[in-house]
């Protein structure tokens, strides 16, 4: 895997895509999750080899099988709850500087020592909400806070006391499940679970859904029972009742099968990130079960959840190194991640190159697959390159074809604003101040952000309006000095 990866990227040796293409297939035979992604994306994109869909499916397929039961064997060790699986933090360094208002995104995925204390001040005081997140944040070992259910269950239990449902959906969770920190204790659970359902909560709806589902916290299984708490559940936008119906509309446990309704729920779960709705998806496009087969749409969706494996833990590495000064293990590592197919690691990677060494060929051809991937951001980035001959040939058409498509698929307001001076300079088109204004116009009204460069464009522009129209006034005039003003007819 290391030597397709140094080959693919042109670290420490040349560029060699075939050599690369032999060290991931061999990897990849092997098992090597990573190298079965990084070929599955070279199969889907057709880099050094012939673009294939049904490969690259099968590549992504396995992969995203994998982390679908590292996700749900979470749930079975004790170890947090399934909601929505892997937490993937994705940051565009790019977008970052250019919206930059201080600090930085990754403030809003990790909590700092000083909040974190100011939590604990307000829940010591009695307050139910900061008592459930503190609770949540040691419970699922998210945003930078390790997990720890012991301090999870104590303030849990606290809220709890208050007369939090959530907080006892949590409990019950946590005692029906059990962990090395907390002992299962299903009568304990369901007790907990009973109560907050009575409040309606979704979260124990769910759970007791399942407990019934399964015959847990010795309970009679009835399918009937759990269908009806996934429905009032999921009713309320919860997520995991969402997949649940899903799963049981496929026709598992004997439940009669009802493919549009399993898509429905699927898709449901899915709009909120649900790993193992994305991976049911992804089945379901891939065998033609209850919608058309689409190997595209499969595979896309594989894709997305082969990228939430516990290897996308090195986009934060990766951040991290970056924002630590340490430029270069930063950028080997979103490299790494750029050839396994991550479109974040792909234009991350560029940037690096372009800002620190310069190396605007290599960083082209990271910028081009970002882009290629649904980048607005990278296609503008793209434009600039064939704009200013950066690692290619000045293109002036080429550069308006990139920021056309960035403008009008995309609504990406620096494209609208760079078609803008390219129409009232005329560059790649026949000067036209006109066009040039409707451009600065639509990227005001696009993007807040845009609003001032495009005032300042626009005030400049007055000056053309107005010499324009002195130049034609000038010109009308002489040419009627010359051959003499017109008689209007009525008033001969």
């Amino acid at each position: 895997l290391g030597l397709g990866i140094l080959h693919a990227a042109g670290i420490g040796v040349n560029v060699s895509v075939p050599q690369a293409i032999i060290y991931l297939t061999f990897a990849a035979l092997g098992g090597d999750e990573l190298a079965e992604m990084a070929m599955g994306y070279r199969y889907l994109t057709g880099i050094g080899v012939e673009s294939n869909c049904e490969t690259a499916l099968a590549y992504y397929r396995r992969v995203a099988g994998r982390v679908a039961e590292q996700v749900e064997n979470r749930v079975k060790a004790g170890a947090g709850p399934i909601l929505l699986g892997p937490t993937v933090v994705r940051i565009n360094l790019l977008e970052e500087r250019e919206q930059a208002v201080g600090g930085t995104a990754l403030s809003n995925y990790f909590i700092s020592d000083d909040i974190l204390s100011y939590y604990k001040f307000v829940a010591d005081s009695n307050n139910v909400t900061a008592q459930v997140t503190l609770g949540q944040l040691y419970y699922n070992g998210q945003h930078g806070i390790d997990l720890n259910h012991k301090l999870a269950l104590y303030y849990f239990k606290r809220a709890a006391e208050s007369g939090s449902s959530l907080a006892m959906a949590y409990l019950g969770e946590m005692y029906l499940v059990g962990s090395p920190q907390v002992p299962k204790d299903e009568a304990l659970a369901l007790n907990y679970l009973q109560r907050a359902v009575s409040a309606g909560n979704p979260m124990a709806l769910t759970g007791l859904g399942l407990a019934y589902l399964h015959g847990r916290a010795g309970l009679t299984p009835d399918p009937v029972k759990a269908m009806d708490f996934f429905v009032k559940a999921a009713d309320q936008g919860w997520p995991e009742a969402q997949l649940q119906l899903g799963l049981l509309f496929m026709g598992t446990l004997g439940w009669k099968a009802d493919y549009k309704m399993a898509l429905k729920y699927f898709t449901l779960a899915s709009q909120q990130g649900n790993t193992l709705a994305f991976y049911n998806l992804g089945q379901m496009h891939a065998t033609g079960m209850g919608v058309f087969r689409s190997c595209g749409t499969a595979t896309e969706l594989f894709k997305n959840v082969a990228e939430r494996g516990r290897w996308s833990q090195l986009l934060t590495s990766a951040y991290l190194e970056y924002w630590s000064g340490n430029h270069e293990v930063a950028f080997l590592q979103y490299v790494a991640l750029a050839e396994l197919g991550y479109e974040v690691a792909q234009s991350n990677a560029a940037l690096i190159l372009e800002e620190d060494n310069e190396r605007y060929k290599r960083a082209f051809v990271y910028w081009k697959r970002s882009s290629a991937q649904g980048s607005s951001t990278s296609r503008v980035r793209l434009g600039d390159y064939h704009f200013y001959g950066l690692g290619t040939e000045v293109n002036y058409e080429q550069a308006i074809q990139e920021y056309r498509f960035a403008s009008d698929v995309m609504r990406n307001a620096q494209a609208m604003f760079n078609l803008g001076y390219m129409h009232e300079h005329g560059l790649g088109f026949k000067r036209d101040i006109h066009l040039a204004k409707r451009f600065y116009d639509m990227a005001a009204a696009t993007s807040s952000d845009a609003q001032i460069p495009s005032a300042l464009a626009l005030a400049k522009l007055s000056f053309s309006f107005a010499i324009e129209f002195l130049r034609k006034f000038t010109l009308v005039r002489a040419y009627h000095c010359a051959v003499g003003f017109p008689k209007i007819a009525w008033l001969s």
